[in-house]
């Protein structure tokens, strides 16, 4: 029966490059993906775009593919990632440039683009959001991208083109994944069982080494080996959808059923029921086998006809962060910061400063689950030998966030006590609303670069 093996070369836009290198050296693999595309990070690249017509796609491109396309082109292994962001078709260029630069030849690259649907949003005026139940029409004036989480057909279309290298802009995780199995197994769009086994295949390796004991790790409790070393993950895939997940025998971390279960339901809200462009992917009939150390067998997989609407995320500025961070340490540290933090809650209220909401927090001892959790978790204790002051406002204008830091900073010599280590910064906040949008809206088109 034939299988394909395909690599995890990054779960996130800034994820490590080293892993990916080595299980293309030496995974045997025929696929890599780049997983690098988070909600908000497309509107910052649209930012980005309309700064420079040249940018808009992920910072690391340049640098990963450094490394990537000699090894694409010595092992014929072909390349498959979104971190074409706001601009595909500039990335794809800009890797080209890069092949040239490197004396590499006879690579074809594709650029997947049709995600961005930001021209058309007013006829979407009246859509609900998703996370709010409000009109898209409530955020108009703010509005700065959409794009929608488009799936397969793009990528299928460019390995039938001979590509060796994608390029796509917001196309769905799994997609990545499910494209090249659709293309070698030669599975049909309306086949939705075997698509709901390909989708399963890309939701286990999109996050990278999460599957491998990453984001599994909890020290004393779940252990995890060579962590420094971390694996990325590798997926080898029958034709009947089976799948088995491993990693490189001399990688850190390990590939359990249970670092497998992390995996299957992290960003699930239905198991049952995962919504994708290309199908409704059901694994509540999965079953998983450690077959071998570090090798998990996973099989039951299903899926049903999709539902015909792309989730779009809409980026829109929602106003600015303004932070300030002060540093107390030794006898008193607790009562000192306590007292700094409500110096500058009085401040704020004595100057009329702006803000629609306000944090002041001491960090190790309330600042993840505020007064009357920590206060069971640290069992009334206030001998801390050394706390982090740290207040942060969310303000409509940049003026109003520079406030915040700036209160902080005047500590130093207006008390209390030992104060050091200030820090302020200001940043604009990028937010994100969903919505769906028919998928009939969408126009896909592939563009081609050679070398």
């Amino acid at each position: 029966m034939k299988t394909i093996r395909i690599g995890s070369g990054a779960g996130y836009a800034g994820d490590r490059i080293e892993p990916a290198i080595e299980i293309m050296k030496k995974g045997n693999i025929d696929y890599i993906i780049f997983e690098c595309l988070a909600e908000r990070t497309i509107a910052i690249c649209q930012q980005q775009k309309l700064i420079n017509p040249e940018k808009g796609y992920n910072e690391f491109l340049e640098y990963r593919m450094k490394s990537v396309l000699p090894l694409c082109a010595q092992k014929n292994i072909k390349v498959i990632t979104n971190m074409g962001a706001a601009n595909p078709i500039a990335a794809a260029t800009a890797v080209k440039k890069l092949a040239l630069d490197l004396g590499i030849k006879g690579l074809k690259i594709a650029a997947v683009v049709g995600d961005d649907v930001f021209n058309n949003v007013d006829k979407y005026m009246d859509y609900e959001i998703l996370e709010t139940g409000e009109n898209l029409k409530s955020i108009k004036s703010k509005i700065i991208s959409a794009n929608a989480y488009i799936g397969t057909q793009g990528i299928v279309e460019a390995l039938n083109n001979g590509a060796d290298i994608i390029i796509t802009g917001r196309v769905a995780d799994p997609s990545l994944v499910l494209a090249p199995l659709m293309y070698e197994f030669g599975w049909k769009t309306d086949n939705y069982e075997f698509l709901g086994k390909g989708t399963l295949a890309g939701h286990l390796l999109e996050c990278g080494g999460q599957i491998t004991g990453g984001y599994y790790a909890d020290p004393g409790y779940k252990e995890v080996p060579d962590l420094w070393n971390l694996g990325f993950p590798i997926a080898e895939v029958s034709e009947n959808g089976d799948i088995t997940i491993t990693k490189l025998d001399d990688a850190g971390g390990m590939v359990t059923p249970d670092t497998c279960k992390e995996q299957i339901i992290y960003e699930i809200h239905d198991p049952s029921n995962y919504l994708t462009p290309d199908v409704i992917a059901d694994f509540s009939g999965v079953t998983m086998d450690q077959i071998e150390k570090d090798s998990v067998l996973l099989v039951g997989a299903s899926g049903k006809e999709k539902t015909g609407l792309f989730k779009t995320s809409i980026g829109y500025k929602d106003g600015f962060i303004g932070e300030g961070e002060m540093s107390y340490g030794g006898s008193g540290a607790y009562l000192r910061a306590k007292l700094a933090g409500e110096i500058i809650k009085k401040r704020l209220e004595v100057t009329n400063a702006s803000f629609e909401e306000l944090k002041v927090d001491l960090i190790g001892v309330n600042s993840l689950y505020k007064d009357a959790i920590s206060e069971t978790m640290n069992e009334g204790n206030k001998d801390f030998k050394e706390v982090r002051l740290r207040v942060a406002a969310r303000t409509l204008t940049k003026e109003d966030a520079d406030v915040i830091g700036n209160e902080v900073e005047a500590l130093y010599t207006n008390g209390p006590a030992g104060g050091g280590g200030a820090r302020k910064y200001v940043k604009g906040i990028v937010s994100v609303a969903s919505i769906f949008i028919p998928s009939d809206h969408i126009n896909i088109k592939v563009t081609y670069e050679e070398v």
